[in-house]
């Protein structure tokens, strides 16, 4: 009996770990639909603003900006890495953690000095047990990152970017393309003309501005460029929060269902014990009967 009752105690356990992960399997689903929702509407403006200061410096007039200028050399590198505050999330924190590590022996390699920088707790005590003490860490972003947050460390960036404090801004995280996709990547903020739109325009003639600028076209950049660095900053963080929901959601589902199968698995084995345990009960009985007989 002993038998059957330590499976029926370590069935009991394994459901009480599906109760577990169901919740966080239905939480992280919630949580996904919002910021989904959310990253979805910011990738529509990135896109756009983007797309607004390619033209704007790409159409032919004499305008420049400070965050649009590229630096043949880099001396002060910044590597921004957006990992979670919490696991049980699956392979999120350990792909974007892997490719970090890389770029950062790279950037040791063509910069002077590198700044680390690191969001997430995990992220944070990955760095450490590697030896590499993150200059700044920040783990009050979450799951759902305000844009005044955000904002402020863009500001920081863009300050050190104009003064020459700094010659790059680089971010690892977790890019959102879709609810089945979603992939580590490094993607160069600073300077302005390292991102993706911006530079393919570079390559592409200068043609008539289709803008009438009001007062001039200078004073529209100041205010364009830098929103679009924020606003690409701020995407970096909602793709990062959305992809970490769908990690969690995955992975919980998965331990739910592996659950599932070892419940399963020890209910089959526990009845197969108590029907053993059962039948040497009555053997004992019979036998016990025949001596009284006898």
């Amino acid at each position: 009996m002993a038998k059957a009752r330590t499976l029926d105690k370590r069935r009991g356990s394994i459901r009480n770990i599906r109760k577990i992960t169901r919740t966080m399997e239905l939480i992280a689903n919630a949580r996904f639909k919002k910021a989904m929702d959310r990253a979805t509407s910011a990738t529509a403006y990135t896109r756009r603003i983007t797309q607004l200061v390619a033209d704007l410096a790409h159409s032919g007039l004499e305008v420049q900006h400070p965050l649009l200028e590229e630096r043949p050399e880099t001396h002060q590198a910044v590597l921004l890495v957006l990992t979670a505050n919490r696991g049980m999330c699956g392979g999120f924190n350990s792909g974007v953690l892997r490719l970090a590590f890389e770029h950062y022996k790279r950037l040791t390699e063509e910069a002077r000095t590198v700044r680390t920088e690191v969001s997430g707790k995990r992220g944070i005590a990955a760095m450490k047990f590697r030896q590499i003490v993150p200059d700044q860490s920040f783990t009050h972003f979450e799951d759902r990152p305000a844009y005044g947050d955000v904002e402020v460390l863009a500001n920081r960036y863009m300050d050190e970017f104009t003064t020459r404090k700094i010659d790059r801004v680089d971010v690892v995280y977790t890019r959102f393309i879709s609810s089945s996709k979603q992939e580590p990547v490094i993607e160069t903020l600073l300077p302005l003309s390292s991102v993706e739109g911006l530079g393919a325009a570079e390559s592409q003639p200068h043609t008539e501005s289709q803008y009438e600028f009001l007062p001039s076209a200078e004073s529209i950049l100041q205010e364009v460029v830098p929103t679009s660095f924020r606003v690409k900053l701020f995407k970096c963080f909602l793709d990062a929060a959305v992809s970490e929901h769908i990690a969690r959601m995955v992975a919980m589902k998965a331990a739910t269902e592996n659950a599932d199968e070892i419940i399963r698995q020890l209910s089959m084995t526990y009845n197969r014990a108590r029907q053993a345990q059962i039948t040497g009960e009555i053997m004992e009985i019979i036998g016990g009967v025949e001596a009284l007989q006898s």
